[in-house]
């Protein structure tokens, strides 16, 4: 979802057949018992019915067609996501913008409380209806002290859990790549596991299972505890520790899983926190609908039990204050490290604010804030977040954060751009086209007005390029050109019968192509053989002051003054365009008679003509950059703007392009890529102290000389039209 709030496009994620396996995967995953969590999927899954209901809504009213309308759908679809898998809105709203979000659009922000809100009170109500709770409470709800909660002296103890939590998150991050990169790596178990696709989460599923089977390993660890209970039992607040290895347990029931005859309580937590640990990294990583957060949250919560139990232990009366007697509440400090583990995971803040939603309590506001705060400075210098390090196994496009250093603030645009691009001139023809479709896979291009003078004039797209050149080489085209050859050929046809006949068919071919979708059916075989030719090299400029005839026949017919014709020739025309159209399966016969080389024959003829750019959408303003612009700009910009490419100018001229690949490698300080030009991280700024150099002057000046002979093609006004030869 990161990577589609950004404008990327992936195919068959937020489609209903997702949906249906997502649920249903999801549900088997949770029931199986596997350390696995439920936010990401439901994430996922909140994402989905937004895209869903968007393209219902859309047979209604055309604003939820609109691509930024979407978007806008999508992040509050996050924040659901989150809410109601926790039950807690303002936390799920922030933990979305700091996932998803680079830059947040405020006009979101109440979209997603009033969908979160709702979403977590229709939860929270589904379990008053089913009996399991009398009233909408807390899911997790803690009844420690409220008149002295913690201590002051207990500060330092809860800076080691954020501190611990901080390394913990990022070595969870390092594991979870690791073992992803060497089930890559090893060909023979990837090509086996791609083949047996089933095998690898069987594997996985019964190594856990039979390490955490309750009369088996699992005795030492809790593990007939669900995530859900182990939460309840971990925020208890009471005090394990003063039992020991006595049998006065006091508790009963959850509680119970947790004691062992054998080993204390700091023993099985021990052991709990580093099987949990490897586990899952390990189960994260299988195929099936699975999140990471509350595997995570668990883990955090048991670390700070035991540092709690541990202070408990060490001041079993606690830390005397003015002479009245306050134990230590080891809960408090398993809510303070679910906070931080998760937190340094997922690079997040507003982890404190689920967790004092989901516990009801915010007494332990500070100690939470102090932990997540450490946890999060010590995980990201260390790691990415675990969302950033799944978008690079995954290779989705992306861009990550600027660091600390600060040379990454003296590199400049025209330190990373690629300069060798693949351009469009406005005199350019047909062949060049398809030379340039062949020699790139942009979905954009540049349209610049000569290779001399290289003015960016705008961009095209690829799929606007296709269909130009489709339309030059189309089978009606190609009819119409040997219908007139036909015609020419007929004796006894007048000059004038042959002029109406042939703009009749004219009109007539016209009308059915004028749009420029590609052909279908067995007219396509030509096409694709044309297209699909490599052309030995480029043409060169056509002469200036091309007319298109057939934009002038069809003028001539559309615009023509019916009483001022002479009604023979009326006749004459209208019975040869009806004669056009019954006869329209001759001239497919006749095309299916012209042998290959006669149509290899036209396409090259065709393929030599000038492009003709009226029909196309050009865009005349794409995204430009000058190449003086700093790397933290245009950061900013392509963060900002979710852009994925911009064109470097230089007075106008292009002079290179900088994509998402070029930023990337820029900032994550490998400018070693083909086709990018490295300089020094100082040059730019030893240059910054100069004023505009002597070859820039030259440049302006060239460039108003030839300004001056070759004015830059405009649209006509109504003073041009009424004085052609002035324009001309």
């Amino acid at each position: 979802m990161k990577t589609i709030l950004r404008g990327v496009v992936l195919k068959e994620y937020l489609t209903l057949k997702t949906f249906v396996a997502k649920v249903i995967g999801l549900t088997c995953a949770l029931g199986s018992g596997m350390p696995l969590g439920k936010e990401g999927p439901f994430v996922h899954i909140a994402s989905m019915c937004a895209a869903l209901l968007s393209r219902f809504l859309s047979l209604f009213g055309g604003i939820y067609e609109n691509e930024a309308r979407n978007i806008e759908m999508l992040a509050a679809a996050c924040a659901v996501g989150v809410g109601c898998c926790f039950a807690a809105p303002i936390g799920g709203v922030l933990f979305s913008i700091e996932v998803t979000s680079t830059f947040f659009a405020v006009r979101n922000y109440w979209r997603g409380f009033f969908a979160a809100t709702f979403s977590a009170f229709i939860f929270r109500v589904l379990a008053v209806w089913n009996k399991d709770e009398e009233t909408i409470t807390a899911l997790f709800k803690t009844r420690f002290r409220l008149d002295f909660p913690f201590d002051l002296q207990e500060l330092p103890a809860f800076a080691v859990i954020g501190i611990a939590s901080g390394f913990g998150g990022a070595l969870f991050v390092y594991l979870n790549r690791k073992i992803v990169q060497f089930m890559r790596r090893q060909k023979t178990i990837n090509r086996f596991l791609m083949k047996k696709r089933l095998l690898f989460p069987a594997l996985v599923t019964l190594l856990i299972s039979t390490l955490t089977f309750p009369p088996g390993f699992g005795q030492f660890m809790a593990g007939q505890l669900t995530q859900k209970d182990t939460l309840v039992t971990l925020f208890d607040n009471q005090t394990w520790a003063k039992q020991g290895l006595s049998e006065e347990f006091e508790y009963m029931g959850i509680l119970e899983a947790w004691r062992h005859p054998r080993s204390n309580v700091f023993v099985t937590l021990v052991i709990f926190i580093l099987m949990k640990f490897w586990m899952s990294a390990l189960a994260t990583t299988i195929p099936v609908p699975c999140g990471a957060f509350m595997p995570v949250f668990v883990i955090g919560a048991a670390f700070g039990r035991l540092v709690g139990e541990s202070m408990a232990a060490w001041f079993p009366d606690g830390i005397h204050t003015n002479s009245n007697t306050y134990r230590i509440v080891p809960g408090g400090y398993a809510v303070v490290g679910a906070a931080a583990l998760s937190g340094a995971v997922t690079h997040t803040v507003s982890t404190a604010v689920i967790v004092f939603e989901l516990t009801g309590q915010i007494s332990h506001i500070l100690p939470v804030m102090i932990a997540v705060i450490l946890a999060n400075a010590v995980a990201q210098s260390l790691q990415p977040s675990l969302y950033d390090s799944i978008i690079r196994i995954k290779k989705l496009p992306y861009l990550p954060e600027l660091g600390w250093g600060h040379e990454k603030y003296n590199v400049r645009v025209e330190d990373i751009m690629v300069r060798d691009i693949r351009y469009i001139t406005l005199n350019c023809k047909y062949r060049d086209l398809q030379h340039v479709l062949h020699s790139t896979k942009l979905k954009s291009l540049a349209l610049v007005e000569s290779a001399e003078s290289m003015i960016l004039l705008g961009s095209i797209e690829r799929a606007q390029v296709v269909s130009l050149l489709s339309h030059q080489l189309s089978p009606e085209r190609r009819l119409q050109a040997l219908r007139e050859k036909v015609l020419a050929e007929q004796p006894g046809t007048t000059e004038d019968g042959h002029r109406l006949s042939d703009a009749g068919v004219r009109f007539q071919i016209s009308t059915e192509a004028s749009s420029f979708a590609p052909v279908r059916g067995s007219s396509r075989k030509p096409l694709k053989s044309a297209l699909k030719r490599v052309p030995s090299g480029l043409a060169e400029s056509p002469p200036a002051g091309t007319t298109d005839h057939t934009g002038i026949a069809l003028k001539s017919l559309f615009c023509a003054n019916t009483a001022a014709e002479p009604t023979e020739a009326q006749g004459t025309a209208q019975r040869k365009v009806k004669h056009v159209r019954i006869s329209i399966s001759e001239d497919l016969e006749l095309g299916d008679k012209m042998t290959p080389l006669e149509v290899m024959e036209w396409e090259e003829q065709q393929l030599d003509q000038p492009v003709d750019f009226s029909s196309a959408k050009i865009d005349p303003a794409p995204f430009q950059l000058v190449e003086h612009t700093s790397l933290h700009k245009t950061h900013t910009v392509f963060s900002l703007l979710g852009l994925d490419h911009a064109y470097v100018t230089s007075i106008g001229r292009l002079v290179g392009m900088v994509s998402l690949k070029e930023l990337r490698k820029a900032i994550e300080g490998s400018l070693t890529a083909k086709g990018v030009k490295v300089r020094p991280p100082l040059a730019s700024f030893r240059d910054s102290t100069t004023s505009a150099s002597e070859p820039d002057t030259t440049d302006i000046r060239q460039l108003w000389d030839r300004h001056q002979h070759h004015p830059m093609p405009r649209e006509a006004g109504p003073a041009d039209e009424a004085s052609p030869d002035k324009s001309q």
